[in-house]
C-alpha cells in the first residue's frame, strides 16, 4: 500500500532540520562542551569512547520530529499528534537537564518518563487493552490496571533505548529500524496516516546519525534516547489499539533488541546482588566491542572497534524486526519467533561470557569499586 504522495517533501525537510541542527551543535561544541560533556566520560566503567563529546544530539532529533508532526502529519492525525507532543515535555526536559549537567538521577528520569506516558494517556484517552496473553488480557479489562501497565511498558522502552546508547550509532540505528518496522506494520494493517507518523522518525534520527556514526562527533544523550523511547513506544500503543489485526507479539519483536538487552541487564545485576541501576561492562554490544579489540583490530583501536560493533549488530537487530513485519497479524508465529530469538540471544550471550572467561578477560567489577558513572551513555 503506497504512502500519500505529498509525504516525500516532509521526509526531506525533517532530515534537513535534524542535519542542520546537528551540524550546528558540532560546529559550536567549543562553546558548550563544558556543559554538554563530562570529564569522566572516558573513564567510567561503561565508557566506550576516548574523549569528551557533546551529548545533546537528541535536541536535533526532537526538534526535527516535532516540526515534522506539526507541518507534515496527515490531517487525520494532526490534532492527535499535536496533543501528543505536549506529553514529551517531562521526559525530554529531565533527559536534557541531565545532559547539560543538572544531575538528574536514573530514578528521576524514569519518573519523568512515567509522567510523560501519564500525560499521553490523559491527552489521547488511549491505553493498551490487549496483549494476546490470556491472563494479562483479563486484567487489562480494568482501565486502572491497563493504564498502569501502559505507563510501565512505555517507561521501560524509554529506559531500554537509553541503555543501548553505548557505542556510535547503535541507539540511532536501532530506533530507525524500529520506526521502519512500525511504519511497515501500519501500512500492512491499513493505518496509512499512522505509518507516516512512524516513518517521520527515520529522517529525524538520520540527520543526527550522520554525525554520530562512525566518528561519534555528537551523542544522542538522555534527552534524545528517552524521548525516542517515548515516541516509538506510543506509536506502538496506537498501532495495537488502532487495528485488532496487529498482534502485540509482532510489535514486541520490533522492539526485541533493546528490550532483551534491558531484561538481561536487570537479571544479571540482580543475580550478582548489585543494584539494577549500577553500570557495568557486560552489555551485548560491549562484549562484541571488546572481542573485536582482542581478536581483530587491537586493544588500542577503540576508534575502529566502536563503529564496527554497530555494523556487526545491525543485522542481528534487523532479524526480529523483519519477523515482526512478516508475522504482523499471525500471533502464534510471532510468539514462536519471539521465543526463538530470546533463546538465541541468551545462548549467544552465554557463549560470549564463557569465551571472555577462557581468555582471562575481567568481566565483573566488585560493587563499590566501579568508577563514577559517566552521564553520557548511562548503560
Amino acid at each position: 500500500m503506497p504512502l500519500p504522495s505529498a509525504i516525500p517533501l516532509g521526509y526531506l525537510c525533517t532530515f534537513a532540520v535534524s542535519f542542520v541542527i546537528s551540524a550546528g551543535l558540532v560546529a559550536t561544541k567549543s562553546r558548550h562542551l563544558h556543559r554538554t560533556a563530562r570529564q569522566d566520560d572516558s573513564t567510567a566503567v561503561q565508557a566506550a569512547h576516548l574523549v569528551a563529546t557533546p551529548r545533546i544530539g537528541g535536541l536535533a532529533v526532537v526538534i526535527a520530529f516535532a516540526a515534522a508532526v506539526l507541518w507534515f502529519a496527515p490531517p487525520g492525525l494532526h490534532a492527535q499528534f499535536a496533543l501528543f507532543l505536549l506529553s514529551i515535555i517531562p521526559v525530554t526536559a529531565a533527559g536534557l537537564a541531565e545532559d547539560i549537567g543538572f544531575r538528574v538521577s536514573p530514578r528521576g528520569r524514569l519518573v519523568a518518563a512515567a509522567l510523560s506516558s501519564l500525560a499521553a494517556v490523559a491527552l489521547l484517552q488511549i491505553w493498551l487493552t490487549r496483549s494476546h496473553m490470556p491472563g494479562l488480557d483479563l486484567l487489562l479489562l480494568a482501565p486502572p490496571i491497563a493504564i498502569l501497565f501502559t505507563i510501565f511498558a512505555v517507561t521501560g522502552i524509554c529506559h531500554a533505548i537509553n541503555l543501548i546508547d553505548g557505542v556510535n550509532g547503535l541507539a540511532a540505528i536501532t530506533s530507525i529500524l524500529i520506526a521502519l518496522g512500525l511504519g511497515t506494520i501500519c501500512l500492512e494493517a491499513g493505518l496509512r496516516d499512522l505509518s507516516v507518523a512512524a516513518l517521520l522518525v527515520v529522517p529525524a534520527v538520520l540527520g543526527f546519525f550522520l554525525f554520530n556514526f562512525p566518528t561519534g562527533k555528537i551523542f544522542l544523550g538522555d534527552g534524545g534516547a528517552y524521548t525516542l523511547g517515548h515516541v516509538l513506544g506510543w506509536i506502538a500503543i496506537l498501532t495495537i489499539q488502532s487495528s485488532p489485526e496487529v498482534t502485540p507479539w509482532a510489535v514486541l519483536l520490533v522492539f526485541f533488541w533493546p528490550v532483551a538487552d534491558t531484561g538481561l541487564a536487570i537479571y544479571r545485576r540482580k543475580r550478582a546482588g548489585r543494584p539494577t541501576n549500577q553500570p557495568d561492562r557486560l552489555h551485548f554490544h560491549q562484549l562484541v566491542m571488546r572481542a573485536l579489540e582482542l581478536k581483530v583490530v587491537g586493544r588500542q583501536q577503540r576508534a575502529l572497534s566502536n563503529p564496527l560493533t554497530t555494523l556487526i549488530l545491525t543485522p542481528l537487530i534487523s532479524g526480529p524486526v523483519l519477523c515482526g513485519i512478516w508475522f504482523w497479524n499471525r500471533p502464534l508465529y510471532a510468539f514462536a519467533a519471539l521465543v526463538m530469538f530470546t533463546l538465541l540471544f541468551g545462548a549467544t550471550y552465554r557463549i560470549g561470557i564463557a569465551h571472555a572467561k577462557s581468555r582471562g578477560l575481567p568481566i565483573r567489577r566488585p560493587v563499590g569499586l566501579a568508577p563514577k558513572p559517566a552521564r553520557i551513555n548511562q548503560i
